[in-house]
């Protein structure tokens, strides 16, 4: 009887190291986008979000070929869990549309208190820094934006079909509005240490659009 002969070699590395590899790479993600919120591309160093983890410097390239790709896939992470968000207040349909925009406003006044008003939006902080940021960056922060602007107008379609909002009100307009100012909100509110420039936004935006 012949013997069998041995199966073909699997190429690449065993599922448990890229099972690793994977959990490390999230967790550099997540370091990034904490340390990012709280200060800018330009002041964090690679050296203290490899620290933060423990992952060991020629690690890094392992995953990332540069610190501008890091910081590319750090804008993907944070609009996957923005979006996240924005679609458990603006689609939870047990609220009213414009009661969903306000329970954002409250969960992200919640957040910013959380982290003793010390941490801010990723986007907003890195258009901060675009003059000096690789040319990529302008174009996946604007990808972002719109995005949320898109959710939000959607949002605002849901109010103008309640009667909330007049009926020839432009929702992408308005949605636009909001983000250029909430952007400016955070901003002010990381600086102040306080909700008083979120609460004073959100009120005039809403008292602006809200049908009486």
């Amino acid at each position: 009887m012949s013997e069998r002969p041995d199966p073909p070699r699997r190429r690449g590395r065993p599922p448990r190291d890229r099972a690793r590899q994977a959990e490390a790479r999230e967790k550099l993600l997540r370091a990034g986008v904490a340390l990012l919120t709280e200060r800018g591309f330009g002041a964090v160093g690679l050296d203290e979000i490899l620290s933060a983890v423990g992952v060991p410097k020629g690690s890094f390239y392992h995953y990332f070929g540069s610190k501008a790709e890091f910081g590319l896939a750090l804008i993907e992470a944070y609009a996957a869990y923005f979006a996240r968000k924005l679609d458990r207040w603006f689609l939870d349909e047990s609220l009213a549309p414009l009661d969903r925009l306000r329970a954002f406003v409250a969960d992200a006044r919640a957040g910013m208190a959380r982290h003793d008003w010390r941490r801010g939006c990723l986007v907003g902080n890195l258009g901060q820094e675009i003059g000096v940021l690789p040319e990529p960056f302008r174009d996946a922060l604007r990808g972002v934006l719109a995005d949320w602007e898109a959710r939000t107008a959607r949002l605002l379609e849901d109010a103008r079909a309640a009667g909330e909002i007049a009926p020839g009100a432009d929702p992408a307009a308005l949605a636009s509005h909001f983000w250029i100012g909430w952007e400016g909100a955070v901003l002010r509110a990381k600086l102040d240490r306080g909700p008083e420039p979120l609460e004073r936004f959100a009120d005039g935006f809403l008292t602006m659009i809200e049908r009486r």
